[in-house]
């Protein structure tokens, strides 16, 4: 049985609203308390301080963006470009389902204080990670002829990170068309030749 108490869910959701709207320098202790309707003793039995609750908020983004990533991959065998696929297709839903922890996770990172940052970094790291072994697979194998693997990575992260700042459910853009549309741009930069195609050319 859990010992966190009944408020802990409204403390971390009004830190992690706090902190999307006015940014973590300008968010206080008293503002997260006041959000959440409970006392700032209360508050403070739980969390040290809103350090505390925003490494806690980094850790929880960090890990459902994983786990959504690790399972979209897990689903999609060995093919380089169908990884990739995947990749691509889980970060844009996560970042379009879940912008606000998105966007905390990548921007308030610089809010860490020493002891924290250095876990953060590895964290940040390994979904870097992951692209980059996918398309250098793909470069390696002849699926992706990009002789700028380091750059389309960083572009693909890039474009698929910012969607978190832009899209609406409401707009003209349905999700699955998003999908599919940055698939594509993440296929074109790296690109994608398909065996099938290659050996055509090659005939």
């Amino acid at each position: 049985m859990s010992t966190r108490p009944a408020g802990h869910k409204a403390i971390v959701e009004a830190a992690r609203a706090e902190f999307s709207e006015q940014g973590y320098g300008a968010t206080s202790i008293r503002d997260i308390a006041k959000r959440a309707g409970v006392s700032l003793s209360a508050l403070y039995y739980y969390y040290k301080g809103k350090q505390e609750l925003l490494v806690a908020i980094l850790d929880e983004g960090l890990d459902a963006y994983f786990d959504a990533c690790d399972t979209a991959l897990a689903a999609a065998g060995d093919d380089p470009a169908e990884q990739l696929e995947a990749l691509v297709a889980a970060t844009v839903r996560f970042r379009s389902d879940h912008p606000v922890k998105s966007n905390i996770v990548l921007t308030e990172g610089r809010s860490l204080e020493p002891e924290h940052l250095a876990r953060y970094r590895k964290n940040e790291e390994r979904g870097t990670q992951q692209f980059r072994e996918v398309i250098e697979r793909g470069v390696a194998e002849g699926v992706f002829l990009t002789p700028y693997s380091d750059d389309a990575r960083r572009a693909v992260i890039a474009m698929c990170n910012a969607i978190a700042q832009w899209y609406r459910p409401d707009g003209r853009v349905s999700l699955d068309e998003l999908v599919e549309r940055y698939v594509s741009l993440a296929l074109t930069l790296v690109e994608y030749r398909p065996r099938a195609v290659r050996r055509a050319a090659r005939g």
